[in-house]
C-alpha cells in the first residue's frame, strides 16, 4: 500500500532543495535515523494523527520485496520447471535459500497539495520523509511465518516546519497462506505507533492496536497480479485518547511487470474510521498509482501519485489531497 512516500526533485521558486539535501546528509549519518532541529510547536491531534496515517510508511512486511507485486510468492519458491521465458523445457536449478531478514531504507521527496488536511484554505508544500525499517520473518512451517518489524520515519516540510514530526512503528504477528484456497493470505499482528516532535523524541501521540487482514491474490501469467482484501485495525489504547479510532477498509491492487526491471501498480482503498470518543465517523477513499524501476537487485527508483478524499460527519474534518513524488529505495534481504 500501503503505504510508501516518494520523492520528486523539482526546482521551483520558494522551494529550497539544497536545504533538504544538507539536512538529509547530516541526519542519515546519525545511526541511519533522523534528528534535526525544528520549531517544536505543538501538534494538534487528531489532524496530526490523520497526516501520519496518510503519509507514513509502515514497517516492512512479507509482501515488500521491491517488485510491487503483492502476495507470498516472494517468500517461498513456486514450482515452475517449464518457465515460458525459457521455452518448453524442464530445467533443474537450485532453489534459493529462504532469507528471513529484510532491511529497507528510503529517501523520498514529495509534494502535497494540502499540508494540514483542511477543508478550506489548503496550502501545498514539499515534504522530505526519510525512513528505515527492519523485518524478521522466521518461517515456522511452509506456509506460516512470524513477523517482527520496526520502522522509523521523519517528516520535514519545506515552508511549514511547525508541522514536522517523527513516527516510530513496531509490529509482531503471524502471516499464513492457504494454497488450497487460491493462496489466500491471512495475517494478524499487534502494532504500536508513536508520534514525536521533530526536534526531540518527546511524543505527542501513541497508539496500541490489533491489526487483522486477509488478501486474495490472482496471478495472470508471470507478469501480472490482481489482489483484493480487507484490513481491520482495532485500537486498544491511545494517549491522548481523542484521536483514538478503529479502521475498517477494503482494497484492490493491480501490478504488472513490463520488464524484468520496471513494475507499474495501482491500489484503491475504501476505509471507514470510527473514532472512539465523540460521534465522529470518517469515510475515506484513496487511489495510488506508482511505478518502480529496479536498478539492481536491492536498489530501486520509485514514483507515485496519491489522491485521497475524506468525508466526515463533522464537516470540519472533510478534506481532499494530492501527493506527488518519488524515492530511492534499498531493500536488502539476508
Amino acid at each position: 500500500m500501503l503505504h510508501r512516500q516518494n520523492w520528486r526533485a523539482v526546482m521551483t521558486e520558494g522551494v529550497r532543495p539544497l536545504q533538504f539535501v544538507r539536512r538529509a546528509a547530516g541526519t542519515l549519518l546519525f545511526t541511519g535515523l533522523v534528528l534535526i532541529s525544528g520549531s517544536g510547536l505543538a501538534q494538534t491531534p487528531p489532524q496530526s494523527v490523520d497526516r501520519a496515517q496518510l503519509l507514513r510508511t509502515q514497517p516492512p512486511t512479507l509482501r515488500d520485496d521491491g517488485t510491487g507485486v503483492t502476495g507470498t510468492d516472494n517468500v517461498h519458491a513456486v514450482a515452475s520447471p517449464n518457465d515460458p521465458d525459457l521455452g518448453e523445457q524442464a530445467i533443474l536449478k537450485r532453489a534459493e535459500e529462504y532469507q528471513a531478514f529484510t532491511f529497507v531504507a528510503s529517501v523520498p521527496l514529495s509534494y502535497t497539495s494540502n499540508v494540514a488536511l483542511v477543508r478550506r484554505g489548503a496550502q501545498g508544500d514539499f515534504l522530505f520523509s526519510p525512513s528505515v525499517g527492519f523485518l524478521y520473518a522466521p518461517r515456522i512451517t511452509r506456509t506460516l511465518y512470524g513477523t517482527i518489524g520496526v520502522g522509523q520515519q521523519f517528516f520535514y516540510y519545506d515552508k511549514f516546519g511547525e508541522l514536522n514530526f517523527g513516527s516510530f512503528d513496531a509490529q509482531a504477528g503471524l502471516t499464513y497462506s492457504l494454497p488450497q484456497l487460491r493462496n489466500l493470505i491471512v495475517r494478524g499482528a499487534y502494532r504500536y505507533n508513536r508520534l514525536t516532535f521533530d526536534d526531540s523524541f518527546d511524543e505527542f501521540f501513541s497508539n496500541h492496536s490489533i491489526a487483522l487482514g486477509a488478501e486474495m491474490p490472482f496471478r495472470f501469467g508471470r507478469a501480472q497480479q490482481l489482489s483484493v482484501g480487507l484490513d481491520l485495525d482495532f485500537s486498544l489504547h491511545a494517549e491522548p485518547a481523542q484521536p483514538r479510532r478503529h479502521d475498517y477498509s477494503v482494497f484492490a491492487g493491480y501490478a504488472v511487470n513490463l520488464t524484468r526491471a520496471l513494475t507499474l501498480n495501482a491500489v484503491g482503498r475504501l476505509a471507514l474510521r470510527d473514532y472512539v470518543q465523540g460521534d465522529r465517523t470518517d469515510f475515506s477513499a484513496i487511489l495510488a498509482l506508482g511505478g518502480s524501476y529496479r536498478i539492481t537487485r536491492w536498489f530501486s527508483a520509485n514514483a507515485i501519485a496519491t489522491l485521497a478524499t475524506s468525508d466526515s460527519n463533522i464537516n470540519a474534518f472533510d478534506y481532499d489531497v494530492v501527493n506527488l513524488g518519488g524515492a530511492l529505495t534499498v531493500v536488502y534481504k539476508f
